[in-house]
């Protein structure tokens, strides 16, 4: 399971209040992830699960919500073994 990975790694690394964000909400918004921490999580993301991310899929599209980065993920392991 991704989702638990990045919740995880959220709770571990960033500053929020006791709400803890929910799946379809903008972690920028939220004020949880800003540029910086955007950045952090690539590095995370890049390491745990093994693949670079090019520079143009970081967009809000796929690593704006929880959502959002656990099907990017999950796009790109497939893709991965269709290779």
């Amino acid at each position: 399971m991704i989702e638990p990975i990045i919740r995880a790694f959220i709770a571990e690394n960033y500053i929020f209040d006791s709400l803890q964000p929910g799946s379809s909400d903008s972690l920028t918004q939220m004020g949880i992830l800003d540029s910086m921490g955007v950045l952090e999580l690539i590095m995370f993301i890049e390491e745990r699960f093994g693949f670079k991310i090019p520079d143009e899929d970081t967009l809000p599209e796929n690593l704006d919500t929880i959502d959002n980065i656990v099907h990017y993920i999950e796009r790109r392991r497939e893709t991965a073994k269709a290779a």
